[in-house]
């Protein structure tokens, strides 16, 4: 996300500075469009006009022992705490913090559709990360800074995520729906989530938490049906759920259950998304590189 939203930035003549624990491989990733540095400093805060915090340890690349659970919850969280403590210490404080966040904050859920006041939350892993998360973040908020926490849901992209992971498999035909297919699956085009951050920075009505998903959910069996269909390849099998509890233990969660969640303060302010259905998104993922 972080490479996607820095190319898009940087079309719109911004000047950019990105912290990365690697200064050598963001060289030569983003070549002579940045600037680097490797840690935060009040002047680094002073000096910014917005700042965006996307910085997190994957979620679903390793199976969650304790372990791992305290590396994926630090890596947000403390990053998030130093931003935070060097906004309120500025005295020239950045007009925006646009900071991460994940519709796990709202547990596993049913069909029915959830937006930005929903608050009946289910108590699990995901939650506890992002509503700690959120809360770190919103103690930068003031008159002077406005803070946007980004509720994001499953982001398409083919080189990176969960689509690029589901690819193989549905390339040889060997893809299907996970357990009931019934979990409904949130998801935004990376087109989109890009654009979305920057309509947030363009429009000062927004602020607080904000779904960062497509209008239009769909349930997994109807995305896998949907992908099988762009692929022009069959979808005949299930992946049963307690294959995947065997298999990945708690992390199979993600997979197994989902939420049904709505984008109501970016439909509200007029958002408008390129990929609005399951089929364009697919369509322009798997037509193009992205």
């Amino acid at each position: 996300m972080g490479q996607a939203l820095i190319n898009q930035l940087y079309t719109h003549n911004a000047n950019i500075t990105v912290l990365s624990r690697n200064i050598e491989k963001a060289q030569k990733q983003f070549n002579s469009k940045v600037i680097i540095i490797s840690r935060l400093t009040l002047e680094s805060i002073e000096n910014a006009d917005i700042v965006i915090n996307l910085a997190g340890e994957p979620i679903a690349d390793k199976r969650w022992s304790q372990k791992q659970k305290d590396i994926i919850c630090q890596s947000r969280w403390s990053t998030t705490q130093t931003l935070t403590e060097l906004i309120k210490q500025a005295i020239n404080k950045p007009k925006l913090f646009i900071s991460g966040s994940a519709i796990g904050i709202y547990g596993r859920q049913g069909i029915t559709a959830i937006d930005e006041q929903f608050t009946a939350y289910n108590k699990e892993f995901t939650n506890t990360i992002c509503e700690n998360w959120e809360l770190i973040t919103s103690k930068s908020s003031s008159k002077w800074t406005r803070v946007a926490l980004l509720r994001t849901g499953i982001v398409l992209s083919k080189n990176h995520g969960v689509l690029s992971k589901m690819l193989p498999l549905f390339k040889f035909g060997l893809g299907g729906k996970i357990g009931s297919g019934r979990q409904v699956m949130s998801w935004i085009h990376i087109e989109d989530m890009v654009n979305a951050i920057i309509y947030i920075v363009e429009n000062e009505n927004l602020s607080g938490p904000i779904n960062i998903t497509a209008e239009n959910a769909v349930t997994n069996a109807e995305f896998s049906t949907k992908l099988s269909k762009t692929l022009k390849r069959p979808c005949l099998f299930t992946s049963p759920g307690f294959f995947l509890k065997l298999l990945f233990s708690e992390m199979s969660e993600l997979l197994n259950y989902g939420q049904n969640v709505y984008p109501k303060k970016l439909l509200s302010s007029k958002f408008n998304f390129k990929y609005s259905t399951i089929d364009s998104a697919l369509q322009s993922l798997l037509k193009a590189p992205s």
